[in-house]
């Protein structure tokens, strides 16, 4: 079976890659490199032993999809390319609606134009917005989101369930990450953000490794154990298996929306992280306490349990493994 995986250089695309092809699917890739790196084909490679066939394309590029549903056939397609910085979203609306709402709707009228409906979006928990509870349940169903980043995930959602209705031949999973951090444990492959680091993890790889002075803490106030905020950390290698186990899902059941959390289930802490990380690896993370960030929420994390359920998948890694292969990979690639 051929897979076509959008964005499949980036973070938690390679490591599905690297799940699919261990698991004997034929994979074809697609990436125009924006926030990836070409040598990762060489890792994933170094890593599974297979080829990958891979095209320096663009989503949004109608024409160049068009080629490569011509050149393969396609069985299933599983969505990961996007513009993906909740900051950045907020000071270029336009370009993330155009970006991400543009190549996904070629993408879907290319598939449809060859009759491929088997489709795997890569969403987030950004959907629920703020729904006044800690723990996000699928059924809670998609509330006011808080950046144009999460908006147009949710929009994508709804083009999704529109589709379905208007033609009930698709099987469509819709998997709902929350804070994906760690990295393969050959060390090979892990998340290399371009320029200053959105994401926390990140963050404490580069204070860690001293190309940054100091972390930024943000609020020590919120209602939590030690005042930080508290997030469901998953490591990327449970969160690509998600990903095998959802393809499977909709190659045997057929027509339908499946939607699923993929998290742990479980809140850790800015500060339970970093402690975490000093201790697994022996090295110092300075931090300070700074100012709330507008539209933080104090604490939420994934109520896994539908994805126990109907796929058979949960997590298996822990917030020490996501650490320690979080700085194996920094180890390995800090000269690149």
């Amino acid at each position: 079976m051929k897979i076509l995986v959008t964005g499949g250089l980036g973070f938690i695309g390679s490591h599905t890659v690297v799940e699919l092809l261990e698991n004997n699917y034929e994979v074809i890739i697609v990436d125009n490199l924006y926030n990836s790196k070409i040598d990762v084909l060489d890792k994933i490679k170094k890593i599974t032993g297979k080829e990958t066939k891979f095209y320096q394309d663009d989503v949004c590029n109608k024409m160049a999809l068009e080629k490569i549903f011509k050149e393969n056939k396609i069985d299933s397609v599983i969505h990961f390319a996007g513009y993906k910085a909740v900051g950045e979203s907020c000071s270029k609306p336009l370009m993330y609606y155009h970006n991400n709402l543009m190549s996904t709707i070629n993408l879907l009228e290319v598939m449809k134009e060859n009759n491929v409906k088997n489709f795997i979006f890569s969403s987030s928990a950004t959907i629920y917005g703020n729904p006044g509870t800690s723990k996000y349940v699928e059924e809670m169903g998609r509330g006011k989101t808080t950046n144009p980043y999460g908006t147009t995930k949710s929009m994508i959602e709804q083009i999704l369930e529109d589709l379905y209705n208007s033609d009930n031949e698709w099987s469509i999973s819709i998997l709902r990450y929350f804070n994906p951090i760690g990295a393969h444990s050959s060390g090979l492959i892990g998340e290399s953000p371009n320029g200053i680091p959105n994401n926390l993890m990140p963050y404490i790889l580069k204070v860690a490794s001293k190309q940054l002075e100091v972390l930024n803490v943000f609020g020590n106030d919120y209602p939590t154990p030690d005042g930080t905020g508290v997030r469901d950390y998953i490591h990327v290698v449970d969160l690509a298996k998600g990903h095998v186990s959802a393809l499977n899902k909709i190659v045997k059941s057929g027509a339908g929306v499946y939607v699923y959390n993929l998290g742990s289930g479980k809140g850790v802490s800015v500060l339970e992280l970093v402690n975490t990380f000093e201790r697994v690896n022996g090295v110092k993370v300075n931090y300070r306490i700074a100012d709330r960030r507008p539209g933080d929420l104090a604490e939420y994390y994934a109520d896994p349990s539908k994805a126990l359920k109907e796929l058979g998948w949960k997590t298996e890694k822990t917030v020490e493994d996501m650490c320690r292969d979080s700085w194996n990979f920094m180890k390995n690639n800090i000269n690149e």
